[in-house]
């Protein structure tokens, strides 16, 4: 019996290249690169099967340079066999939170800095984005801070103080830094 050669080409066409299964194999041991940074109860979160979670662990415990290449490409191994997608989508979800945590941070810090450098002024605006503050009990929080700066030169107790008051009242509503 004799095979169409056609339907030999159409086999080929299905299967990955040796380079698609490089450039794969390479993206499994990368993800598997990124599990190991993480802390164990995040690593948890992720249902691994048990091999790979033990490898993983087994990688954070190694100091030997060549022995952790050599548990890397075991993860990569390990993570051919299972479903990128899911790990992919949670690693992404965790650096867009992470991202929005670092804005929150930069706003607070922008409103903390304008604050001090500006002082009435600036709480005015604050206030008319977040009417009900206590303005005589900000301006004592700011002018503490102010005096702390001049003082010091960088930003000390007082500083924190009020970063941490802002980052309160900020996480309360959502208010866009001023230019």
């Amino acid at each position: 019996m004799s095979r169409d050669p056609d339907e030999d080409f159409d086999d080929f066409d299905e299967r990955p290249s040796k380079s698609e299964r490089k450039r794969n194999a390479h993206e499994a041991q990368a993800l598997g690169e990124q599990l190991v940074k993480l802390k164990e109860l995040d690593l948890q979160t992720f249902e691994l099967p048990e091999s790979l979670y033990d490898a993983i662990i087994e990688a954070r415990r190694l100091t030997s340079r060549a022995a952790l290449v050599r548990q890397r490409q075991l993860i990569g191994k390990l993570m051919r066999g299972v479903d990128l997608e899911p790990i992919r989508a949670a690693l992404a979800a965790r650096g867009e939170e992470a991202a929005r945590e670092t804005q929150r941070f930069k706003r607070v810090e922008h409103w903390r800095d304008r604050l001090i450098a500006e002082g009435a002024p600036a709480l005015d605006e604050l206030m008319t984005l977040r009417p009900g503050m206590d303005r005589d009990e900000w301006l004592a929080r700011v002018a503490a801070a102010s005096a702390e700066r001049q003082k010091l030169g960088t930003g000390g107790a007082k500083s924190r103080e009020l970063f941490r008051h802002l980052r309160a009242l900020l996480d309360r509503v959502t208010i866009a830094p001023s230019a």
